[in-house]
């Protein structure tokens, strides 16, 4: 139904410098409108809360108005909202209430609607005829990525604003369910028609309405697009998953796992593990499991764990010697290992934390060729791991510039591995095949290099961008100033990159290079061009549930809300290119 619904409109892009999958965004964030939650954490609690008031009253659809408004104004009352988000709220209900319908519709009897003001006003080659906007996939906006997850899935997908399309889609019986992104107001036009039709929906509130410069909650999106009650498409609850995690890594819980004789050493390993961090990879290793497990319980089992904790060890022991070869003294707002109790106890402790990983491995319930798999993997990674962080290691000995392909590479050796050893050990102990293996390596690449570049941007921000850094590290930024000065500015990078100069003592020459020059835009940009190379690797998943997650699992590290740049609906004489739509 969807190939046929879009014969003979799909076009390609192959003179684009984007084609293939990027799309890059460069917009500016604005506080949401008045009557939506104005953080993310916010949203994500109200749903939360909305999920389980529909979860207890079971109320059933189609809801009339009425209904909606008695049941947002329950949930208002139960959870103390204001009541101004009484609108939002009822669409949430509503979502709810269909959520396990949409979910047993097959995605090839499903439509995915997305607003034409999605798209780049100035820039967007696409046409646009009586059905709506005919994507070219040049990947300056966001559609080529949505609908593509969905017209892979089977979905039909609509870029329009125009209701009488999706009525005649729904009376001639075509599709079944609609999941569908738009603004409060234009939300509330179109739910007569779903409420008289019946239909399923979720609708995907855009934070502002207006339709310009909006954003959406992109992870929201793709919930709605990767329902599934067939069990090939699991939507996975990533709070609950996280919260597990927590729960390993008490300092309880670790010295269940490795104190085994109570001495200091095992003490300073467990404080080290119990320290603040993100557990991103834990976080990758426990989602690759859950998404490739056949079975889909709620408890994980004791292997996972140790799975778990035993690529934590790995990422703490990096973090031990990455200090004491950088000549950090704060982690976590506290003394680094190194500052507190000396480079010899610190080593120790590190060399401690990697042997106890591949001990736990080792250990783990699983057949022997599996478990010859995941210690050959993890082994690998460390290896890769030293050689890029000795990559920037023989880079401070001996300072020069650096080529930018030159940093990614070392990013590429020294941020990857880690992401890429989670997510193998993770599949490894679901049963997954060698044929994923090369996937999630692709994935984990893309998605290290990402990672780095936009840790490098935070570093500057932080430090460097106020001048308040005495030591200059190898960094991207400079990488692509120096590629991008010329003369005496030149000169001046290529001196602080030698250390011929210290920063702080041209912080203010640098941050002006650096802002004429757009240093940090071009890194965002290419942080984004590698974070599209993440997504678009995962094209090559057969796998709907490990899909899904990976690309949830993208929007929650880098960004919980990606903007979608949004505008009203354009009438010829307003387009300088004489478009419509």
């Amino acid at each position: 139904m969807a190939a046929n619904f879009r014969q003979g409109r799909k076009t390609d892009c192959r003179s684009s410098p984007f084609c293939g999958g990027w799309y890059m965004i460069n917009k500016t964030l604005r506080m949401p409108q008045e009557n939506i939650p104005k953080t993310k954490k916010q949203r994500d609690e109200i749903l939360r809360r909305v999920s389980d008031y529909v979860r207890l009253k079971k109320p059933v659809g189609p809801l009339s108005l009425d209904e909606l408004k008695t049941h947002s104004a329950s949930v208002i009352e139960q959870a103390g909202i204001d009541p101004k988000y009484r609108d939002y709220i009822a669409v949430l209900v509503n979502n709810e209430v269909w959520r396990d319908a949409v979910a047993a519709v097959p995605y090839e009897r499903r439509l995915l609607l997305l607003p034409k003001c999605l798209r780049d006003n100035q820039s967007c080659p696409a046409d646009i005829d009586q059905i709506g906007l005919i994507c070219q996939h040049c990947g300056n906006c966001v559609i080529h990525d949505l609908q593509n997850q969905a017209e892979e899935l089977g979905y039909a997908v609509l870029v329009a604003e125009g209701s009488p399309v999706v009525m005649s889609l729904i009376q001639a019986k075509k599709i079944e369910a609609v999941i569908g992104v738009s603004c409060l107001g234009a939300l509330e036009k179109t739910f007569p028609y779903m409420e008289a039709s019946a239909i399923p929906g979720i609708a995907i509130p855009l934070l502002y309405d207006g339709c310009s410069d909006t954003a959406v909650d992109v992870d929201w999106v793709l919930d709605a697009i990767y329902e599934n009650t067939t069990g090939t498409a699991n939507r996975l609850n990533l709070e609950h998953i996280r919260r597990q995690i927590d729960t390993w890594f008490t300092e309880e819980s670790l010295k269940s796992l490795i104190c085994t004789e109570n001495n200091q050493t095992e003490k300073l390993a467990v404080d080290w593990l119990a320290m603040a961090g993100k557990r991103w990879r834990p976080f990758l290793a426990v989602c690759a499991y859950k998404a490739m497990a056949e079975k889909n319980d709620e408890n994980l089992p004791e292997t996972l764990r140790s799975v778990a904790v035993a690529v934590e060890c790995f990422h703490k022991a990096s973090l031990v010697h990455d200090d004491i070869e950088d000549g950090d003294t704060i982690r976590y707002g506290q003394k680094t290992l190194h500052t507190e109790y000396g480079v010899p106890i610190a080593l120790n402790v590190g060399d401690f934390l990697l042997g106890q990983g591949y001990h736990l491995l080792a250990g783990i319930n699983v057949p022997d060729d599996i478990k010859i798999k995941m210690l050959q993997v993890a082994a690998g990674g460390h290896r890769d791991l030293c050689i890029g962080q000795g990559g920037e290691l023989a880079w401070a000995k001996t300072p020069r510039p650096l080529t930018i392909n030159e940093v990614i590479e070392i990013f590429r050796m020294k941020t990857s591995p880690a992401f890429e050893v989670s997510l193998k050990l993770g599949a490894l102990l679901a049963g997954a095949g060698d044929d994923l293996m090369d996937i999630l390596k692709n994935f984990s690449t893309a998605l290290g290099v990402a990672y780095q570049i936009i840790d490098d941007i935070d570093d500057y921000d932080s430090n460097s961008g106020s001048g308040d850094s005495d030591d200059f590290q190898l960094s991207l930024l400079f990488a692509i100033a120096y590629e991008n000065a010329v003369g005496k500015e030149k000169e001046l990078i290529g001196s602080v990159w030698n250390r011929n100069i210290q920063y702080k003592n041209a912080a203010s020459q640098i941050i002006k290079i650096f802002h004429d020059h757009k240093i940090i835009q071009k890194a965002q940009d290419l942080a984004e061009y590698y974070k599209t190379q993440a997504i678009a690797e995962l094209a090559r998943l057969e796998n709907a549930s490990l899909k899904s997650l990976l690309r949830r699992v993208l929007c929650k590290i880098f960004n919980e809300i990606e903007l979608m740049g949004c505008c009203d609906e354009y009438k010829a004489e307003n387009d300088e290119r004489g478009r419509k739509g």
